[in-house]
């Protein structure tokens, strides 16, 4: 029967069922055919609703995928009927069994199978074949390992990506990574170059930010950076750069295997793996050889490439370590087909080998079947609407959970599915919902489970199109195939580097476009997923793109280029409005304006905010305004918390937007304030006064008076009290110990018009000055270009580059402490 004809039949069915004309004998038989149905419309499993849906590709052979028809449970097993066609014919069964029948497949699903069909027939258990669940949802391997001890733990961190939390050690542990990856680059593990990559990482920008949130020196970073040095360097000489390197012996084969290290071939490789369902990044990957007995005990070299994971912590060889490393030899298989890998702890520069067998991929993709089956059901349909379903239950034993990262959205969550949650668990778990979320009210916990439920809705990625061949997915527009590197890879900045390629086939230039977000893999499907960008130049013979990794090593790989389909940067998204909910002073008041709704407030009076020398500069920015224009402008600049600016289209938002820069620079004095100096002066402050600075003997000047506002805003801890924020003027005449000097400005502002006021506030420290503000834009200015120059020749000076910007720290040598 047709599915159009059966269609008709059910209801027609149906109908007769209503009006209670169906034959009494065929009543219970077609209300049992129902309720076997998992349809959410109740209609038969032949109706057109059990069709596969059209963004499903399934296909069979070794990158098989099936669509899950049926599914029959048993005591001890599991059968499926399923299909590897969209007619969904013929069919085929896979048995499930020793553990495997508690995979958490449903009809619907699409599922991989590895292993062998006898005649249609699949059989998984104790000793073979294997089964992925929603194999192009892709979940990585640190996630797989964090679940062994807590399953809701790895959802969560799933969803919360950016919500890792943070602390000096694991701060520590990111910069001992990156110092070890950049001497592998430089293929140079001296105790000098060590040391200058560790002064390098400590002093760049990328991680002042970091030391700055979590309030520790760039000294005290450096203690626990530079004793992991010489254990970096002991290992290198042992393994790696010895003429006889240390051998490993593991077991192999069956029989005792020696391995040494013989080179690193790369560093941060990213791997993804459309077969196993796994994706990752693979902090090292290491050249070795292999020798083992073989033909009468005579060793047989084999070169191989295996993952190196680095490890910072205490040197466990744990469970959840070693199964990162097993699952980096399952998702690089196609790549290398490695079977072992190592675990490197760098604090010891000890090495330990990790050998994958059946039995340990096996439990560790049932987990990940878990993970998976959670991740991508979070949501389900009821009544015509979507909602939250539940996670793995709380963990009840408090001490495995007390520096877990996920704690607050663990306890939101809850309180987010069940707001009575925590009125009804057992006490242990109640007391932890209180702890976490008892400050919230009732339309708080509504608002973030309403921004969870969209953000969850619409950040469901599937990534079909890797494995759909190139041809598929050229003609529907997401891909461009055959292309190989033409020119030279240059450097734009930081990790983003510019490719060029050359179709190798002159192709119509159709779907991907300038700006789009690309995935770039091997034509074959073995290295997929190498690098991800943005295109910047699309045409029928030459694509450029900026992507996140060097592939000149690939030069002679024939390539494609995917639209990345994901939803990029809803994990940010999530995390603020996690923080949102957060018990603190500004996320109270952010809750009151956002949740609550709390009206803004506003300055009574204009002229209390806008001083008598900048009312003719902002009046003569607002000529060129209408009245509503110059309505609003005034609205933001009154504005104590916000001011939206909304209209219809083309009654001038954008002009208004655009003019209220340089107004709001106008007020206070030109309005100017800086909140990285302010947020650096802080930091700088912290540390002086932790090492024994009276804050009374710390003065901070500024030009702007709305700069003294920011800089006294971040200063209101207890511990700056006696700390004085004041104008150049109010100086006169004045002293301090230390002075902090913030030039604020990136042009040149009213301080240094004036070289009087200038000589005022560079001699106010009796003892130390500290100067913060743009080099380059204060050598602009003679008198401190001269000044500059002096204290640099007389090495009293230190310049430190900030966010890859102009902006500079100017700090006199002997207030480092």
């Amino acid at each position: 029967m047709s599915p159009n004809a059966s269609y008709f039949y059910v209801n027609l069915l149906k109908l007769k069922l209503k009006r209670g004309t169906l034959m009494p004998s065929l009543v219970f038989y077609f209300k049992q055919c129902v309720k076997m149905c998992n349809c959410m419309c109740n209609k038969s499993p032949f109706c057109p609703c059990s069709k596969v849906p059209d963004h499903v590709i399934l296909s069979g052979g070794p990158n098989n995928r099936y669509w899950v028809m049926d599914v029959e449970e048993r005591p001890g097993h599991k059968t499926l009927t399923m299909s590897c066609s969209k007619s969904l014919h013929p069919t085929e069964t896979c048995l499930l069994k020793d553990g495997w029948e508690m995979t958490p497949v449903r009809r619907g699903d699409v599922v991989h199978l590895e292993g062998c069909s006898d005649g249609g027939s699949w059989l998984v258990d104790r000793e073979q074949g294997f089964l992925v669940l929603l194999p192009d949802s892709l979940i990585s391997g640190t996630s797989i390992s964090s679940s062994i001890r807590c399953m809701r733990r790895a959802v969560l961190g799933d969803m919360f990506k950016s919500f890792d939390g943070g602390s000096m050690q694991m701060l520590n542990g990111t910069m001992v990574h990156e110092v070890f990856q950049r001497a592998a680059t430089a293929k140079d593990f001296s105790l000098e170059k060590l040391s200058k990559l560790a002064d390098e990482a400590l002093h760049g920008p990328r991680y002042l930010g970091d030391m700055y949130g979590l309030g520790v020196s760039q000294e005290e970073m450096k203690q626990e950076l530079h004793n992991y040095l010489p254990s970096l360097q002991h290992w290198a000489n042992e393994y790696l750069n010895s003429s006889t390197p240390k051998a490993i012996s593991l077991k192999m084969y069956d029989s005792a295997t020696v391995v040494t290290v013989t080179d690193l071939a790369d560093i941060e490789e990213n791997v993804w793996s459309p077969r196993f369902g796994l994706k990752g990044k693979i902090d090292v990957t290491a050249r070795v050889r292999i020798q083992s007995p073989r033909n009468g005990g005579h060793r047989i070299p084999e070169e191989k490439i295996v993952p190196l994971e680095l490890k910072t912590g205490k040197e466990s060889n744990s469970i959840e370590h070693r199964s990162q490393v097993i699952l980096y030899t399952l998702m690089s298989l196609e790549r290398y087909n490695p079977e072992t890998g190592f675990l490197l702890y760098l604090k010891t520069g000890n090495l330990h080998p990790v050998v994958a067998n059946h039995m340990d991929r096996r439990e560790l993709l049932k987990l990940r079947n878990t993970l998976v089956h959670h991740v991508h059901n979070c949501v389900e349909q009821e009544a015509e609407r979507s909602r939250l379903t539940r996670l793995p239950d709380i963990l009840t034993n408090r001490q495995t959970c007390q520096y877990c990262p996920q704690k607050r959205n663990c306890a939101l969550y809850e309180r987010a599915v069940d707001p009575s949650s925590a009125d009804v668990s057992e006490d242990v778990v109640q007391d932890f919902l209180q702890q976490e979320t008892g400050h919230l009210t009732l339309p708080h916990l509504n608002y973030f489970s309403h921004w969870l439920l969209l953000w969850t809705l619409q950040s469901i990625k599937l990534l079909k199109y890797l494995t759909l061949t190139c041809v598929s997915s050229e003609k529907n527009g997401s891909c461009v195939g055959n292309l190989q590197l033409s020119d030279p890879v240059t450097v734009q900045s930081e990790g983003v580097f510019l490719h060029r390629f050359q179709r190798s086939s002159v192709a119509s230039q159709q779907g991907l476009a300038s700006g789009d977000r690309i995935v770039v893999s091997d034509q074959e499907g073995r290295l997929v997923g190498l690098a991800t960008g943005y295109l910047c130049e699309v045409s029928r013979k030459v694509i450029s793109c900026t992507l996140d990794r060097d592939l000149s090593k690939y030069s002679d790989v024939l390539f494609r280029v995917d639209g990345d389909e994901g939803v990029v940067g809803l994990s940010t998204h999530l995390t603020n409005v996690s923080r949102l909910m957060e018990s603190c002073q500004d996320s109270d008041r952010l809750r009151e304006l956002v949740v609550d709704l709390r009206s803004p407030e506003f300055i009574s009076n204009l002229s209390s905010v806008l001083p008598r020398e900048a009312k003719d500069t902002v009046a003569n920015i607002l000529k060129g305004l209408n009245k509503p224009q110059k309505q609003a402008m005034k609205k933001v600049l009154l504005s104590k918390d916000y001011t939206l600016i909304v209209g219809m289209p083309g009654t001038g938002k954008t002009t208004t937007i655009c003019t209220l820069v340089p107004a709001l620079e106008s007020v206070e004095q030109g309005g100017i304030s800086n909140h990285t100096e302010a947020a650096l002066i802080h930091m700088l402050l912290s540390l002086l006064i932790k090492a024994g600075c009276k804050p009374s003997d710390v003065g901070v000047i500024a030009p702007y008076r709305q700069q003294l506002k920011r800089i006294s805003a971040v200063l209101q801890s207890s511990a700056f009290t006696g700390v004085e924020v004041n104008t150049v003027d109010r100086y006169q005449g004045r002293d301090k110990s230390l002075i902090v000097l913030s030039f604020v400005r990136s042009t040149l502002g009213e301080l240094l018009k004036d070289w009087r006021r200038l000589n005022v506030a560079i001699t106010r420290a009796k003892h130390k000055l500290l100067m913060v503000g743009s080099a380059t834009t204060l050598r602009r200015y003679t008198p401190v270009e001269k000044l500059l120059n002096h204290l640099q020749q007389e090495n009293m000076i230190s310049l430190r580059n900030y966010l890859d910007t102009p902006k500079f720290f100017l700090i006199l040598r002997q207030i480092i402490l």
